[in-house]
């Protein structure tokens, strides 16, 4: 009789694997918990107690296009006489703010020499730009 011990094979758990499931698993609760509350992330919007439109206000528009050619309300002026036609144009108009239309060609220096004025002139200044929908 043969009474040796049979030489078993031990049981064995394979973790190789075992990263990348952690990590899909933490990737789950991450977009579970995100979906589960949407408002995690506090937005605070703006908001106005009392409702303007610009649409039948005077404005003073200054469009500043390619080769800084400058014009206020359809009217072209050089950019040395663009401080006094603003000036002008915001006395006749009573209005204290200023749309500003700037082409993307120009620099940024452009638009803040334009800014400078209006901030020379104590006037707030909106810039106003092309939406992709806008022709």
């Amino acid at each position: 009789m043969n009474f040796r011990r049979r030489h078993k094979e031990g049981a064995e758990v394979s973790t190789e694997s075992l990263n990348d499931i952690m990590f899909f698993l933490l990737l789950f609760f991450l977009i579970v918990s995100t979906l589960v509350n949407p408002n995690i992330i506090k937005l605070t919007l703006p908001s106005s107690k009392q409702g303007t439109s610009m649409q039948n206000k005077p404005k003073v528009v200054v469009e500043a296009g390619k080769d800084a050619q400058f014009t206020v309300n359809g009217r072209s002026f050089p950019f040395s006489a663009l401080e006094q036609a603003v000036s002008l144009e915001l006395n006749r108009t009573g209005e204290k703010m200023i749309v500003l239309k700037i082409d993307n060609g120009l620099t940024v220096q452009d638009l803040v020499d334009v800014l400078q004025i209006g901030d020379k002139l104590g006037v707030k200044m909106v810039l106003k730009t092309k939406s992709p929908t806008m022709k």
